[in-house]
């Protein structure tokens, strides 16, 4: 008899924080997942779950299927061609970057979930943060940024206008927001010298993480998982690391400033992180946070007990090429860290050959046992379970 494995504690985080986010009915249903079959396994599932309409059996997963469920690539908003092979190749998230969307960009995300099959479909995500960062401006209506929901309206209200987002975007395919931003930040950004500026709340710990729960709130009300950004606190940091290696706070001032929000919003049920690629002085001193072991399995998963979809900023910045060139290689650290998904995010004309190579690496390393199979079952887990999954339904 199969064997189910499986954390009370995250299914506790995933219920908790996304349990509208499995509906089938309206626009979600073009976000269900197809079948996993079990045929020719030795392992049949148990009699309790043999009423699954979907049995994900993940010791039966090839290396690359499992590689593939943790790679997040990117596509231009404006032409998703480019993403389909990915999605045949069982790509976890696909981010929609750029701010052009088409009027018919419902129909072209469907285009590419449905090129999915077999596996299981992967997740459409966007930065949707309000202000300077607006991918669906042009579809879903212009929203303020965070500094001035935080000066100008009630918690309430936000809430009330993340539910409207969310519901825009869930009708365009959309199941992930790459938002809110939890960091504390007043400076006069975003810039190459300040990545947060008005993307932040506010410096003060209390307002930000109130304001930040209500739009992460109204957010899941629509059906759509809200990422929490960027762990462990990127304000204050010394360089935007889209453009260059940064240092955050020390790790002393983070524990009294920057690292309250997430603290607060993990205990109230988040369910997924976004870890930044900034270093953090007394903790990860070298290596950028998203490929620290100290960081993501230390601080996050151990210390502050986050059972959630831990994901990397995208690998594709300056700050991570500064320090480790080969972005293959980049993504082993990353797993070997303890993130669930890599993200690489750009609009080069090369992100499908980038893809390709990267999962080759992963799958390499995972079919050699470089990387622990069974902690990339667990992570796998993590997604499925993120993307909808019935947890009684997946076997290891």
């Amino acid at each position: 008899m199969a064997r189910f494995r499986h954390s009370l504690a995250l299914l506790a985080v995933i219920a908790g924080a996304c349990g509208t986010s499995t509906s089938t009915t309206g626009p979600t249903s073009s976000l269900a997942t197809p079948p996993v079959s079990t045929q020719g396994s030795t392992l049949p599932p148990p009699a309790t779950s043999r009423t699954c309409a979907t049995v994900y059996n993940l010791a039966l997963w090839s290396p690359a299927r499992l590689g593939a469920e943790m790679l997040i690539t990117s596509a231009s908003v404006s032409d998703l061609s480019g993403a389909i092979a990915a999605a045949q190749a069982g790509v976890g998230g696909i981010v929609l970057m750029g701010n052009n969307p088409p009027g018919n960009l419902a129909a072209e995300i469907s285009s590419v979930i449905s090129a999915a099959s077999p596996g299981v479909a992967p997740m459409m995500m966007t930065d949707e943060e309000g202000g300077a960062v607006q991918r669906l401006a042009s579809l879903i209506g212009s929203i303020p940024s965070p500094r001035e929901m935080a000066a100008t309206m009630s918690t309430s209200a936000v809430r009330a206008l993340a539910a409207g987002v969310g519901t825009k975007m869930r009708a365009l395919g959309i199941g992930m927001d790459l938002a809110p931003v939890v960091d504390l930040d007043a400076g006069a950004g975003p810039s190459a010298t300040d990545p947060d500026g008005t993307r932040s709340f506010s410096s003060d710990a209390s307002v930000a993480t109130a304001y930040a729960q209500a739009f992460a709130k109204g957010l899941s009300e629509a059906g759509v998982i809200p990422v929490l950004k960027h762990f462990p606190g990127l304000g204050g940091a010394s360089a935007n690391t889209d453009v260059a290696s940064a240092h955050t706070l020390s790790f002393t001032e983070l524990k009294t400033s920057g690292l309250l929000p997430f603290e607060a919003m993990i205990k109230s049920g988040a369910a997924a992180v976004m870890v930044s690629n900034a270093t953090v002085p007394g903790l990860s001193d070298v290596v950028p946070t998203s490929l620290s072991t100290a960081v993501v399995t230390g601080l996050l998963r151990e210390q502050l007990g986050f059972n959630g979809v831990i994901m990397t900023d995208s690998l594709q910045s300056v700050a991570i090429s500064n320090y480790q060139p080969d972005l293959g290689v980049a993504a082993l650290d990353a797993f070997a860290a303890g993130n669930d998904m890599a993200m690489f995010a750009g609009l080069s004309p090369n992100e499908g050959a980038l893809f390709k190579e990267v999962l080759g690496t992963v799958s390499s390393a995972i079919a050699s046992g470089e990387l622990s199979r069974p902690a990339i079952e667990a992570s796998v887990g993590r997604i499925l379970l993120i993307k909808g999954a019935a947890p009684n339904c997946i076997y290891y």
